[in-house]
Parts: C-alpha cells; sequence; structure tokens
C-alpha cells in the first residue's frame, strides 16, 4: 500500500475519533435525554461516514476501485434516524404515563 494512502487513511480515523469524542462530551454535557439523543444521533452518522471514505481509500489503494463499503454506509444512514426517532417516541411515551413534563412543543414560523 501507498504511503499516501496510509496517511490519509489514518487522518479520515483520526477525525472519525474526533466527531465521536465531541459526540461524547455532548452526552456528558447536556442535561436532558432528549438533548443527549441530538449528539450521538449525528455524529455517529458522520462518523460512519468518515470512516467509510477512509475504508474506500484504503482497500482501492490495495487494488482496484472498492466500492462494496457503500452498502454498509446506506444501512446505517437508514437505521440510525430510524433508530433515534422510535427512541424519542418511546421517551415521550414513558413520560405521559408517569406524568412527567413533556418538553415544550417547537414554535411553527409564519
Amino acid at each position: 500500500m501507498q504511503a499516501w494512502a496510509e496517511i490519509v487513511v489514518a487522518l479520515l480515523l483520526l477525525c472519525s475519533g474526533a466527531v465521536v469524542l465531541v459526540a461524547a462530551l455532548g452526552l456528558w454535557r447536556l442535561p436532558d435525554f432528549f438533548m443527549r439523543m441530538h449528539a450521538p444521533a449525528l455524529a455517529s452518522t458522520l462518523a460512519a461516514w468518515i470512516v467509510t471514505f477512509a475504508s474506500i481509500v484504503y482497500f482501492s489503494a490495495r487494488g482496484g476501485l472498492s466500492l462494496h463499503v457503500w452498502l454498509i454506509i446506506i444501512v446505517l444512514s437508514i437505521t440510525a434516524p430510524v433508530t433515534t426517532i422510535v427512541l424519542a417516541r418511546a421517551a415521550l411515551f414513558r413520560r405521559r404515563q408517569a406524568g412527567d413534563p413533556l418538553p415544550a412543543p417547537l414554535q411553527r414560523r409564519r
């Protein structure tokens, strides 16, 4: 494998790790469950895309263009937002059942 490909792959993986670290800090700093859901949902998708690009560079540098990794990221990009929505709805349902105050609804702009 060429040295330039190794450097690109290493930089992409370090960037992905930095994105996940920022998401972890968001989990630690944000006060509410609904706010905590936001940071890792976005960051995990972005980090997965960065790792996908690193995988494409790695496997393509070893010999020929390799695009089989796209199947994995397509499935992840579809399932991550759906999972986040299901978790939010389950949390809202549990709060309603317990009689806890719900988060304020979003205001419509006119």
